[in-house]
């Protein structure tokens, strides 16, 4: 039986960086309002397998799924929208399509055949695109193409997108683009030219638009929209407008109030009804309606480049919602941090997050940073590398392990309190080869952590190759500092805490990937009340 899943694919023209990723998920959370079983998958251009070895100068944010995927950032923005896990299936790149074509003509599965473009790799393009359709799990599937129309990059994803169209039938698989329409202030108005161009570039690859969706500085009047139509061969109420918002969590709205759902569903053959989205509004209402505010340092070596720590950053906008506080994040660059300005950086901060990374460039200066929040009592959360970074502290100055190090930044170490995991040791490849993905923590009883979660056992996302060095354990645990969360198989240390502090917690794993607008992830939550109550009483102290 021929599957009853419907397709959308959003294409991007005119320029990157416009927001397809945004569009797509906020249109996905106005088809699930309704109703709908909707997932999201993005196919990237780059021949890189996947986006695990790329640094996050290049591509900011690697992203990690539940079964393990290093992915593109926007599946991110797909789950945090949605509340729904995403996969392996949800992020395709040409290097693994390549890939996979490659190894299935080494198997000689292509019966002697020349392997070209076309057929054989539109053919893996469309076999990937349907994974999640034929799975029975959703009623309609967004596919986002990375880069713009036109990349030579792209043309297999395009192509394989006209022959899945014609594949598909009528009302079954539809196309959105997403255009910029430019203001020029010289001459004092938008144009359209830009656009136009685009859609005639996407139709030169035999793909008519269905829908366009007009990012824009200023609101497009029914005349331009009406001559948009009439150049780009589509409807009017089919030209949308994306008019930049102060917040990505304000685009659902803005999506319903030009129609965006109902000219898809109407395109698709399917039934539109009324999205109840106020769960979503409520969360607005409160991220846009704060009580207070505080002052949260975030302490990594990437933070020219907010794309690098997206997921935290996102998190801090869920947790602040939930406590009704705006949470000022303040980037912080680790390498420029030492002992002589380290009170004048952090001193009027009102929590502190270390940031995950790898490498060893500015590991003194996160250093120097937990030094100072675990002696002035200000909290802490260290996430990954972080976490490792608070373990190296606490064993150089209060155990006086003054060469306490990790074998990443120092392999000749006598003390490594962090060292490679042993699983790790064999291993030569990079790409892929880390523990990653979803793995499980029992929490100690009368931790703060058990009380954070409400739970005995949780599950968390991890990306990493070192760990806390076991031998250690009992030694750092005398002096002060707790391993309060332990993988049930390995015996990993997963969570430490110091209890004398008021709130100083580190985690091997990432909570920020979890944490979406329906489930703001609670060690977030937690952690913007400490800072708030920490505050609360500097304002007493007073």
């Amino acid at each position: 039986m021929a599957s009853t899943t419907k397709y959308i694919f959003v294409t991007g023209g005119v320029t990157s960086s416009l927001g397809k990723g945004i569009i797509a998920a906020s249109l996905a959370k106005l088809l699930q309002a309704q109703g709908y079983r909707v997932t999201i998958q993005k196919l990237d251009p780059y021949i890189n397998v996947d986006p695990g070895t790329l640094n996050p100068y290049e591509h900011g944010e690697c992203y990690v799924t539940e079964d393990g995927a290093e992915t593109d950032l926007d599946l991110g923005h797909y789950e945090r929208f949605l509340n729904v896990p995403t996969s392996q299936a949800n992020n395709v790149t040409t290097g693994r399509i390549y890939q996979s074509v490659i190894q299935k003509e080494r198997r000689g599965e292509f019966l002697g055949k020349t392997v070209q473009v076309v057929p054989h790799i539109t053919d893996e393009i469309k076999e990937r695109v349907q994974i999640l359709g034929k799975s029975g799990d959703y009623d309609i599937v967004i596919t986002e193409i990375g880069g713009t129309v036109g990349d030579i990059e792209s043309l297999p994803y395009i192509e394989a997108v006209r022959q899945l169209r014609w594949d598909l039938g009528e009302n079954n698989g539809i196309v959105i683009h997403l255009t910029l329409v430019p203001y020029l202030s010289a001459a004092g108005e938008l144009k359209t030219k830009p656009t136009q161009h685009s859609v005639k570039t996407l139709m030169e690859s035999g793909i008519q638009a269905d829908i366009l969706v007009c990012r824009t500085e200023h609101h497009l009047p029914d005349d331009l929209k009406r001559k948009l139509a009439l150049f780009c061969n589509v409807k009017k109420e089919a030209v949308i407008e994306s008019i930049d918002a102060s917040t990505i969590y304000d685009v659902p709205n803005l999506m319903l109030k030009e129609g965006l759902d109902k000219v898809v569903l109407e395109k698709l053959a399917l039934k539109n009804s009324k999205p109840d989205i106020a769960r979503w509004n409520t969360f607005l209402k409160r991220h846009k309606n704060p009580k207070t505010e505080v002052t949260i340092g975030l302490i990594g070596k990437y933070v020219e480049l907010q794309d690098s720590y997206k997921s935290i950053l996102e998190a801090f906008i869920h947790a602040g919602a939930e406590n009704e506080v705006k949470v000022n994040v303040e980037s912080i660059h680790s390498e420029y941090l030492n002992a002589d300005n380290i009170a004048i950086k952090l001193g009027h901060l009102d929590g502190i997050l270390v940031a995950p990374g790898f490498g060893e460039r500015g590991i003194e200066g996160k250093i120097d940073a937990v030094r100072y929040v675990r002696e002035n009592n200000i909290p802490f959360l260290g996430i990954c590398l972080g976490m490792q970074m608070a373990v190296i502290e606490f064993s150089r100055n209060i155990l006086g392990l003054t060469d306490a190090d990790s074998t990443e930044m120092n392999p000749h170490t006598k003390n490594p309190v962090i060292d490679l995991m042993e699983e790790q040791k064999t291993i030569t490849e990079k790409g892929g080869t880390m523990r990653l993905g979803s793995w499980d923590c029992e929490l100690l009883i009368g931790s703060k952590v058990r009380d954070v979660y409400k739970a005995e056992s949780i599950s968390e996302r991890h990306r990493h190759r070192y760990e806390f060095n076991g031998n250690y354990k009992e030694q750092i645990e005398n002096a002060g500092m707790k391993a309060t969360g332990l993988n049930p198989d390995t015996g990993l240390v997963e969570i430490i805490e110091i209890p004398e502090h008021p709130w100083f917690v580190g985690v091997q794993y990432h909570p920020e990937y979890k944490s979406t607008v329906a489930s703001p992830h609670p060690l977030f939550v937690a952690f913007v009340k400490a800072a708030l109550n920490h505050k609360k009483r500097k304002v007493v102290s007073v």
